[in-house]
């Protein structure tokens, strides 16, 4: 039987997160011989999404290895009563196998590079696709009770339409408002009034104020179609203009009412799975439970790295590049990441006013965003806290429930508490039944897109190489793409040609399945 020794390889990818397995995608017409190698003994990495009793298994494994994966603290919190089957009135927990949960949960806008990437190298017809609906905000409003504020709901108006149907906003912060999106909106050749052609490096709120006085009660929302988990003097608006106009260009993109969409059955990790398929037909090896021990140079010129695998085989290649996590001999800079809270909780909820068509012809959202400012929480200095909520139809859970991602750039016990607390609040006005059923708990170390970390690949060696650490942003971010690209053009060399990166043709007589 041949072993992986008895082949020299043109490259070792470790790791299969998003961007190691897209770049197994880009090289799968190319005829180079990869080996697809993951420590792991399931596919995803950061991106992995479980059943219960494989997020059981990987909160073992993380907890007894410290320090060997960007997550820490990890626990598992599950309601007595939804096993309890003398409970009868209470909701259930069903099976494990009903439930697909995502580390890394994230939107994907119609107008990213990894949509015109999953179009043009024919695997998004392997996935289904659900639209992500209305943004809201959880807010205060002055009511006539003893309590002296009532706690609502208010969703972010999406486009012209919805500004000037809102009745909460008075007609002087709507054609404050409607100056910044038209601004914001304007092409790109008109220099003069185009965006990178301004002076962003203020903070967004300030930017907001003082070019188009758009008043303090409108910076929240706004600050939520960024998506910045940062708090609004932390968030600059060379980060937020730019995500702002992503979200408003992107709405219809692909059809009316929705300007992102989530991968069905797991997010980024169904869509990295159908790289790997690719792929594999393309004539990649993988192995799991199969991680680099150690790296070192060779005395062979055609291939001048050698790998040891944990398995005790050693193995020759041109290159390596992977997941920093997955290299032995790199340690991540953790000075130059950051740390976020993030938790994945499962309710006996629906949310049905959460998910509303707001255009004629649009598809019922499976996924909205809510931000909830520190404030709110009763923490007024502590970044806002953002919950993604997943209906049944994403196929990550059973009917009669929903999932609740959650996630604040602030860590450890003090996080947790803030995204208790926006749960809580969230499920308050659903009623008795409506119930924390089990929810996972940690910290993740990566990094924000506004923490100014350039967007290149670390080089080790000049043959090996590493992405940078795991993103946290909520929107799947293009940099990821082109980090990949870079990656392929090294590895291509002279073979590279630009405008065939992710080009792939049909298969004569067979598909990717």
């Amino acid at each position: 039987m041949e072993t992986l020794a008895d082949t020299s390889w043109d490259l070792i990818i470790a790791g299969t997160g998003l961007a190691e397995s897209l770049l197994a995608l880009a090289l799968s017409r190319s005829g180079k011989k990869v080996l697809h190698v993951d420590k792991n003994p399931y596919y995803g990495g950061t991106e992995a999404a479980f059943s219960l009793d494989e997020a059981q298994q990987w909160m073992d494994g993380v907890n007894r290895r410290p320090g060997q994966s960007p997550f820490e603290d990890v626990r598992i919190v599950t309601s007595h009563d939804a096993h309890d089957p003398s409970q009868t009135d209470r909701p259930k927990l069903s099976p494990s196998r009903s439930y697909t949960l995502s580390l890394s949960p994230y939107s994907l806008y119609t107008r990213s590079q990894l949509i015109s990437t999953l179009i043009s190298s024919k695997v998004y017809r392997q996935l289904d696709f659900m639209a992500v609906g209305s943004w809201w905000i959880y807010a205060s409003e002055e009511d006539d009770t003893l309590t002296g504020a009532a706690r609502v709901l208010q969703r972010v108006p999406g486009n012209r339409e919805d500004v000037f149907a809102d009745t909460r906003i008075s007609m002087k912060s709507k054609r404050s408002l409607m100056r910044f999106l038209r601004h914001i909106s304007k092409p790109a050749d008109e220099e003069d009034l185009a965006p990178e052609a301004e002076d962003l490096s203020m903070p967004f709120e300030e930017y907001l104020a003082s070019k188009f006085s758009v008043p303090a009660d409108l910076h929240n929302p706004l600050h939520s179609l960024s998506l910045s988990q940062l708090s609004q003097p932390e968030t600059s608006a060379s980060y937020a203009v730019p995500r702002v106009q992503r979200h408003l260009a992107s709405i219809g993109a692909l059809g009316p009412g929705f300007g992102a969409v989530i991968s069905k059955y797991g997010g980024g990790s169904e869509i990295l799975q159908v790289a790997c398929r690719a792929s594999a037909v393309g004539g990649a090896v993988y192995a799991l439970d199969t991680g680099i021990q150690s790296v070192e140079d060779s005395d062979a010129e055609e291939h001048p790295v050698k790998v040891q695998l944990s398995t005790g085989e050693s193995v020759q290649t041109r290159s390596v590049v992977g997941a920093i996590w997955d290299l032995p001999s790199q340690k991540p800079i953790e000075s130059s990441g950051i740390r976020v809270a993030r938790s994945i909780t499962i309710v006996s909820a629906i949310f049905e006013s959460l998910f509303p068509v707001t255009v004629e012809g649009a598809p019922v959202p499976a996924s909205a965003v809510l931000m909830f400012p520190g404030s709110t929480l009763g923490s007024p200095n502590s970044p806002p806290v953002y919950l993604q909520v997943h209906s049944s139809d994403t196929g990550d859970c059973p009917r009669q429930q929903s999932i609740i991602y959650g996630s604040v750039a602030q860590p450890g016990p003090a996080g947790q508490s803030l995204l208790e607390s926006a749960v809580a609040r969230l499920l308050q006005p659903e009623g008795p039944k409506a119930a924390v059923l089990w929810s996972l708990r940690y910290s993740q170390l990566g990094r924000l897109s506004n923490g100014h970390i350039p967007p290149t690949l670390s080089e080790h060696s000049p043959h090996v190489h590493s992405f940078l650490p795991p993103n946290l942003d909520l929107a799947f971010e293009d940099e990821t793409v082109s980090l990949v690209k870079e990656a392929w053009q090294k590895i291509m060399g002279d073979e590279a040609r630009s405008d065939e990166f992710m080009i792939f043709d049909d298969r004569d007589g067979a598909s990717d399945d």
